[in-house]
């Protein structure tokens, strides 16, 4: 496997402070400001509708017209909305596709980016509808998105380590973790996957705060919060919580 490349470099022979300039911080201040709920909105309007899909962009609607800027709700929607604008990726790698919201996030914002989604598409998965992949290409195809889309199914525990291994020079400047919740699910995803995100690049893990997956923010802790290698926050103030990292290097 090559070194990890990095997102951005300041190109000078002499590096008087650390290459990676984007902080926790700053990507959650981005994430909370009223244009970036706008952008994601619009992105959400050209989807095809569903009834969790209607809920959200009531949800966000209403919070900004009642708290306006102080409102400051982040979830993986808005964090991806903030990321890809700060990032511009050009490889994205995604656990949990289902309908293909958060990949429409990152295509609308960087229609150029190749997108890498894995799922297993289980039929009428959280009481919802998961129609697959097909599904998931026309709606990309509604945004006008020109990347490279690959969407692979099967038990992510499987498919990511065969695809990586088969791909051993790519690395993602954004991932996303929202696979499999059970706690050695969650953790194997993530193992998984760390080693390709990289240096500047931003990993992201849903549902944290989620009551019924209270785990995954212990497991976030161990993996990431305490791995000097990243630079990490966590949002749980509303929604079901999501963390976040930027890798500072190898």
């Amino acid at each position: 496997m090559k070194s990890n490349p990095f997102v951005t470099f300041y190109h000078k022979p002499t590096q008087w402070l650390e290459a990676i300039q984007l902080g926790s911080g700053t990507l959650l201040r981005l994430s909370r400001q009223s244009k970036t709920i706008h952008s994601a909105l619009a992105t959400l309007n050209q989807l095809s509708p569903d009834d969790y899909l209607e809920f959200m962009i009531a949800y966000y609607e209403t919070g900004y017209k009642r708290f306006g800027e102080s409102w400051g709700y982040v979830d993986l929607l808005t964090m991806l909305q903030a990321a890809t604008t700060v990032l511009k990726p050009q490889q994205y790698l995604e656990i949990g596709v289902r309908r293909g919201r958060s990949l429409a996030i990152v295509a609308n914002a960087m229609p150029t980016c190749d997108l890498y989604g894995f799922d297993l598409w289980i039929e009428n998965y959280a009481g919802m509808t998961n129609p697959g992949p097909d599904f998931v290409r026309a709606e990309l195809k509604r945004l006008k998105y020109t990347g490279q889309l690959t969407l692979i199914s099967g038990d992510s525990k499987e498919t990511v380590p065969q695809f990586l291994n088969d791909q051993a020079d790519l690395y993602f400047d954004l991932i996303t973790v929202d696979g499999d919740h059970s706690e050695v699910g969650a953790k194997t995803d993530l193992e998984n996957v760390i080693d390709r995100l990289k240096v500047g690049g931003v990993l992201l893990l849903d549902d944290i705060g989620h009551p019924q997956h209270r785990y995954l923010e212990t497991l976030w802790d161990k993996l990431i919060t305490e791995n000097d290698d990243f630079d990490s926050m966590k949002y749980t103030e509303l929604g079901y919580g999501i963390a976040f990292a930027i890798r500072r290097r190898q």
